[in-house]
């Protein structure tokens, strides 16, 4: 693609970032086929093509975007399908978010968006925030779901929390930071990214993963704090929090590998995980954070990941169950991760399928399914259909949205993949599937 932006302009590393993904394209259109809003809307500017054009347009005028410029970014999930089909290695990703960016910082939104926005990049990231106001709206659920708008489908979508398991014992907390020893020898020394929202929602998830861990010879530090890594609200266009959350981390997890080191960084909540493994990108030009955030990168692991490089011991338990496995965007488009979920489930005796269209989002795709309620109901709809159509008994996936956004429209569990791991190799039974045997 030719693009005209002037030597000032593109003296701005950002718009010489978007320079070079914008003339990588060569507007084949094969994106297209593989972009849930234009396969639903069937809109030229729903799709990837169409939304690089606007965003070339708004970078090289440098102007402020109009409304109808707006709508079709928001449309967009980010779920990056678009990059794995793409022959021509554009880096959709950073451009969207660029876009975002430059649309916060130049566009008025409706005072109900703004209101929304502002709540959702604020809250959700903080724990200490989120999870008391998660308790009030549960009181008042009954008012609360009457609400219109963001803040209505947010308190509709809200699970009850599952209920912790048990962890093994930690050996010392300080910083943020808690060690939980290995079982036996120490082979590996991770740290585990507590995360934000998954931590109130699903405190099982990080449960199963300690111990999953732990019984194969990790020592695990627990990473409490920092909260977020950043992701939330840089893709809500949020740069600057964004950045400073992403520095944060980069400053406690270089600690970490200063004092001791990382053989990885463990996340199990992949939207997360692809976040911190674009850190180097991130902080390239920044000459204080660019060399510890390549390093922390090159270290971050999505749990299947690492478990299947390292090894999975042998099953205690051959469950058998049929289990259908979503595969989560962030983790199938964004990091790659593809083969190995299935593989490990497969080898602690699950009977594993996928959905037709396995490819395509369930519409959760970070605060998507918040914003964009209509279009995400749809992909929901459409992926339970193909999720019920396996006929599963559960459903396994490695994202705690997706989770989220398929435990409300399917009439089976829905778990992470790491609790059916732990479960098989030596954990507690999820208590959802006690429930199934009872």
């Amino acid at each position: 693609m030719r693009t005209s932006f002037t030597p000032d302009q593109l003296a701005d590393p950002g718009i010489a970032d978007a320079n070079a993904i914008l003339r990588a394209c060569v507007h084949c259109g094969f994106c297209n086929a593989t972009c849930p809003t234009y396969m639903l809307l069937g809109d030229e500017l729903d799709g990837p093509r169409g939304r690089i054009y606007l965003i070339k347009e708004m970078l090289e005028q440098d102007r402020a975007p109009v409304a109808d410029e707006v709508l079709h970014i928001d449309r967009c999930l980010s779920c990056l399908a678009c990059m794995t089909t793409c022959p021509s290695g554009v880096n959709y990703m950073h451009l969207v978010d660029h876009a975002r960016h430059h649309i916060e910082s130049n566009f008025r939104r409706p005072w109900a968006e703004r209101l929304a926005r502002a709540a959702i990049g604020r809250v959700l990231p903080d724990p200490a925030l989120f999870r008391p106001l998660l308790a009030l709206a549960r009181l008042f659920a009954p008012l609360a779901r009457l609400l219109p708008g963001a803040a209505g489908r947010m308190a509709r979508m809200t699970p009850e929390p599952s209920a912790a398991s048990p962890i093994p014992e930690a050996r010392a907390a300080a910083d943020g930071v808690t060690t939980f020893p290995a079982e036996g020898a120490r082979l590996h020394r991770v740290a585990l990214l507590a995360g934000c929202v998954q931590r109130t929602l699903a405190p099982a998830i990080n449960a199963a993963t300690i111990r999953l861990l732990t019984r194969h010879g990790c020592e695990v530090l627990l990473v409490s704090e920092p909260a977020c890594c950043g992701a939330m609200t840089t893709h809500l266009g949020q740069g600057a929090s964004g950045r400073a959350s992403a520095a944060a981390m980069v400053r406690a997890l270089f600690a970490l590998i200063e004092t001791g080191g990382l053989d990885a960084i463990i996340s199990n909540a992949s939207g997360c995980g692809t976040m911190i493994k674009d850190y180097g990108h991130l902080f390239q030009t920044d000459p204080d954070r660019a060399g510890p955030a390549e390093r922390i990168s090159g270290l971050a692991r999505d749990i299947s990941e690492f478990v299947a490089d390292i090894g999975l011991r042998a099953p205690v338990i051959k469950p058998g169950l049929a289990v259908a496995y979503q595969s989560a965007c962030s983790l199938r488009h964004g990091q790659k991760v593809t083969t190995q979920p299935i593989s490990l489930l497969r080898q602690c005796g699950f009977i594993v399928t996928e959905p037709a269209e396995s490819h395509i989002c369930c519409g959760s795709a970070g605060t998507y399914n918040i914003l964009q309620g209509a279009i995400a109901d749809r992909l929901c709809a459409r992926k339970a259909d193909s999720l019920a159509a396996l006929k599963p008994e559960v459903v396994a996936s490695g994202n705690i949205g997706c989770m989220i956004q398929l435990g409300a429209a399917v009439t089976f569990p829905v778990f992470h993949t790491v609790e059916l791991l732990d479960w098989a190799t030596g954990g507690p039974c999820p208590p959802a599937l006690e429930e199934m045997n009872t």
